[in-house]
């Protein structure tokens, strides 16, 4: 209704104005040169009025004329661009539905209309990995890699071919730019943290590593791997705080206390780990150096006053005092030993010592048949996934896991199988 009367408005006022003009008086005249031109008042100003409105139509289509080429060019892009638009939903569309062709056509269609965008190199990207084309996503990756606008969408899916196939170094040194490109992103840095874990490469590990991951291990192994003195010295030190119990951060952590010329430090560091969880590894190394025999024997013995009546510190008495020849005291650490633990190797130290004394006798024929069903010896085990390493490792070979690898003996199930 307003632009009605607007309207209505409008042509009363140029109904007006036109009468007006029309009725004004006296005449106009125009000479230029020789030529003289008179006309009454209303004609004159009827003839300015079109004189204006003509100016005004050639410049216009002057304008227009000029400006054709930049017009026809941002229709075309409009055209393209809508084009592309409609190809990127249809190489989504056919990405989100696994169709590998459609994909690749829709994607190339897109990268015709809209070029080499992140966008379209992306879903082109996707496309070859969806159709199996390896080379060729390859390849578009590391255009996208290049682009100056998102790099780091393209070092991903680099990064992920890297990992899926097994290529973990150069995963690594992908990571690594892609950290370069994006500080900071919570992704990133626990593919970082795997692929540490994969390469071995434990002290980058430690660095990354989150709430749940078992820094012992990894600082013990950063400490047997590094070869500055005093950084695995530090290495040792923090896997052992982290975990006393851990038999290899103890032995890193003496071992280095060994080397800095702090043996009472070292030792004193055996005697706690030993104390907590007990292990061959670990005695081996406290009587490492004692000599052979009866002084081998003592070593042991001052090694062991805390935790004689354990059952493996008899273990580890009986074997000593067999080495030196006293069968008898042997004989009392074994069957001490025997009253806690019937385990193989508890049976196989008896009839060792039995025939140490007695030579092949009954005794050593029971000792072994004993032996035979007893229980199994401990080992490393992983507590994931129950196999069995022949040394300690921060990672289990078999699953993967993580700082899961045990000292102790197999479950029921595994012994009885």
């Amino acid at each position: 209704m307003r632009r009605v009367l607007l309207a209505l408005l409008a042509a009363v006022l140029a109904v007006g104005l036109a009468w007006k003009v029309a009725t004004l008086p006296g005449h106009v005249a125009i000479e230029f040169g020789g030529l003289g031109i008179e006309a009454p008042t209303a004609v004159a100003a009827l003839a300015l009025l079109l004189l204006i409105g003509v100016s005004y139509g050639v410049l216009r289509l002057t304008g227009i004329l000029l400006t054709l080429p930049r017009r026809l060019r941002r229709w075309r892009a409009g055209v393209r661009r809508r084009q592309g638009d409609v190809a990127v939903t249809r190489a989504l569309v056919a990405l989100a539905a696994g169709e590998a062709a459609g994909a690749r056509r829709e994607s190339a269609r897109a990268r015709r209309a809209l070029g080499d965008t992140p966008q379209t190199l992306l879903l082109a990207a996707q496309a070859g990995r969806l159709a199996g084309r390896e080379d060729e996503a390859d390849a578009i990756f590391r255009l996208l890699a290049a682009h100056r606008d998102a790099p780091l969408l393209g070092l991903r899916g680099l990064l992920q071919m890297a990992m899926a196939r097994r290529d973990w170094s150069e995963a690594a040194a992908l990571a690594r730019r892609a950290e370069a490109a994006h500080p900071g992103a919570a992704w990133l840095r626990e593919e970082r943290a795997r692929l540490a874990v994969r390469t071995g490469n434990w002290k980058e590990a430690l660095l990354l590593a989150g709430p749940e991951t078992p820094r012992a291990a990894f600082a013990a192994a950063a400490a047997a791997a590094e070869p500055d003195p005093a950084e695995a010295l530090r290495l040792a030190r923090r896997a052992w705080e982290a975990d006393p119990k851990l038999t290899a951060a103890a032995l890193a952590y003496a071992t280095r206390l060994e080397a800095a010329s702090h043996p009472r430090r070292a030792r004193r560091v055996l005697r706690q780990a030993w104390r907590l969880a007990p292990h061959p590894d670990i005695a081996e190394a406290a009587l490492a150096g004692t000599g052979t025999g009866l002084a081998r024997l003592r070593a042991a013995e001052t090694f062991l006053a805390e935790t004689s009546a354990e059952p493996e510190s008899h273990l580890l008495l009986a074997r000593a005092a067999l080495a030196a020849g006293l069968t008898g005291e042997a004989r009392r650490h074994a069957e001490a030993a025997r009253q806690t633990l019937n385990q193989r190797r508890v049976w196989m130290l008896i009839a060792d010592i039995e025939e140490a004394e007695h030579g092949p006798s009954p005794a050593v024929r029971d000792a072994l048949r004993h032996a035979a069903t007893a229980e199994p010896d401990p080992a490393w085990r992983c507590a994931a996934c129950g196999l069995e390493h022949a040394h300690w490792q921060p990672v289990c070979s078999g699953c993967g896991a993580a700082g899961r690898i045990v000292w102790e003996a197999a479950p029921a199930q595994t012994a009885a199988a």
